[in-house]
Order: structure tokens, then C-alpha cells, then sequence
């Protein structure tokens, strides 16, 4: 198992069923997406995708927020950079980055459920972040299990 998830060499063939180099290539689309409304909104998408009522905040407040949310824009791109590499030339570390993918959203919920962030209405990102859990834990499976062709 850990030799899919850490193969010993880096090959350019994604392991397993072929479905899952689409299903990442789908993530790391959205990723970068994301990644760049965080960074080129002007609130950085806090308010006008989150609901984070930054007119409730002070404007230091609400600077603070717009600036946490784009530098979260700028680790994404970074990340997403990674993985549009994996997808491009080293797929053979496709199961790892599943993993890695699963490990950060895991982490969003359980942060986001300790340090909740005030808005108006649960933001998309909220289910997102359970949708990006079960196309890891769907992408990691199918990395491990073979197309069919009967």
C-alpha cells in the first residue's frame, strides 16, 4: 500500500484506475480557481463568497481578514502549482497528493469547527470542504483499484 502512496521511483503513470488522474485534474482545476478569487477579489472573496460581514468589522478588522484570505489564496496557488506538476509529469505521486488533499481538508473542518469564523450564512466553502474529502478518500480508492474492462 505505501509503495502506490510512496513508490520507490517517480514514474509518469498514475497508478490504478484511469478515473483517477481525471478526478485530480478536476480538483486541481477548482483548486486553482479558488485560489485566485481568494487572491484577485477585492475582499478576497471574504464577504462576497464566504458571507463574512466585513462592514460589521472595524476596517483594520475587516483589512485583516481580506489580507488572511488572500495570503490562504497564495498558499493554494502554491499547492495547486504542485499539483498541476504531479498531473503533468509526475503522476506517479498522484495517491500521495490524494492523501495530502485529504489532510488538509480533514484539518479545515476540524479548524473551522474549533475557530468558527462569523457569517451570514454557511459559506460554500463549508460543504465544499466535505465534497474535497470524498473525492480524495474517491481518487485514493481508485488509485488502488484497476479499470475493469469486461
Amino acid at each position: 500500500m505505501w509503495l502506490k502512496i510512496l513508490p520507490r521511483s517517480i514514474a509518469n503513470s498514475c497508478p490504478g484506475n484511469p478515473a483517477a488522474l481525471w478526478l485530480f485534474w478536476f480538483i486541481t482545476t477548482v483548486t486553482v480557481g479558488r485560489s485566485l478569487a481568494h487572491i484577485l477579489l477585492s475582499d478576497g472573496g471574504a464577504q462576497s463568497i464566504a458571507t463574512v460581514p466585513l462592514d460589521q468589522f472595524s476596517r483594520e478588522g475587516a483589512a485583516a481578514v481580506i489580507t488572511s484570505f488572500a495570503l490562504w489564496g497564495l498558499s493554494q496557488l502554491l499547492l495547486s502549482v504542485v499539483m498541476v506538476l504531479v498531473a503533468v509529469r509526475y503522476r506517479a505521486l498522484i495517491p500521495a497528493m490524494y492523501l495530502l488533499i485529504l489532510m488538509e481538508y480533514l484539518g479545515r473542518v476540524a479548524i473551522g469547527l474549533s475557530k468558527p469564523l462569523p457569517t451570514l450564512t454557511t459559506p460554500p466553502g463549508a460543504a465544499g470542504n466535505l465534497v474535497f474529502i470524498a473525492a480524495a478518500v474517491t481518487g485514493l480508492a481508485l488509485c488502488f483499484r484497476e479499470a475493469r474492462y469486461d
